[in-house]
């Protein structure tokens, strides 16, 4: 059967290509792939124990069977627009993240609060000296997790709207690498009323 493979960070410079197409036996499964690519790309070995692997747009794990056609990609770690109606609340961008319009845009009269979260890049990771981060995406399969997020949290946090906003490409240290708004009509009690003494 035939499946085809995506590749992203550094495994599309060590493999050579960002996808590809391989033949595998009927009963693969996602270990015979990973296997594949260490026989052919012995680099590729020191980095197995730290992706992550998906089938078809969802996490999986290297025991999952295979069918024809399916679409595989290899993540690695992570290295150094405008949201669609399948995904209403999230966007990827490759531009500048313009917080203040994002949140123009959410906000609502009945909102008692909106929240921001701007993820940031810094200037070390785990202690060694950060220049840049080059962000890439499988973007098919980011948007359908961000928006699983987004309402997730509407769900479990009882807020009126989420939007999550994220920026590929290289960015600078300082620049904003992801967002997320989150307007709210609820309110919680600043004060509590006490007994009167008596």
């Amino acid at each position: 059967m035939q499946v085809r493979v995506l590749f992203f960070g550094v495994l599309k410079d060590l493999v050579g290509q960002t996808s590809e197409a391989i033949v595998l036996r009927e009963d693969a499964t996602l270990a015979d792939v990973l296997t594949h690519y260490e026989t052919r790309v012995p680099a590729l070995k020191t980095l197995l124990p730290s992706l992550a692997l998906s089938v078809n747009q969802e996490y999986a794990g290297p025991e999952v069977r295979l069918h024809a056609n399916d679409e595989v990609a290899l993540l690695p770690p992570v290295s150094g627009g405008t949201p669609d109606r399948a995904n209403e609340h999230v966007a990827i961008v490759r531009g500048k993240i313009d917080t203040q319009a994002v949140l123009e845009h959410i906000k609502r009269a009945e909102d008692g609060a909106a929240v921001v979260f701007e993820g940031i890049v810094r200037n070390n990771t785990r202690g060694r000296r950060t220049l840049y981060l080059d962000y890439e995406a499988y973007e098919p399969m980011a948007l359908k997790l961000m928006e699983d997020l987004a309402v997730q949290a509407m769900g479990q946090f009882g807020v009126r709207d989420v939007t999550i906003v994220h920026r590929l490409g290289r960015l600078e240290i300082g620049g904003a690498r992801s967002a997320s708004w989150s307007p709210s009509v609820a309110r919680t009690a600043s004060r509590h009323s006490r007994p009167a003494a008596g």
